[in-house]
């Protein structure tokens, strides 16, 4: 997903894309030890969009205290 998508999603939902997110890079770990990856850079794919996931809800927590 873009970043502008993730900004218009509501928390609970990021927070599920989040957890899909996770439970897909952890899937595709468990196929990397048994040789089965078909999409190495997936990996990397991945790790990036969980980041940029945690760092959106850490700005919105943050938000308020700004204000």
């Amino acid at each position: 997903m873009i970043s502008k998508e993730l900004k218009e999603l509501p928390p609970v939902e990021l927070d599920r894309k989040l957890t899909e997110q996770r439970d897909e890079l952890v899937s595709l770990r468990l196929k990397q030890s048994s040789g089965q990856v078909e999409n190495p850079s997936r990996f990397r794919a991945l790790r990036r969009e969980i980041a940029r996931m945690k760092t959106l809800q850490r700005q919105r927590e943050l938000a308020p205290a700004a204000k």
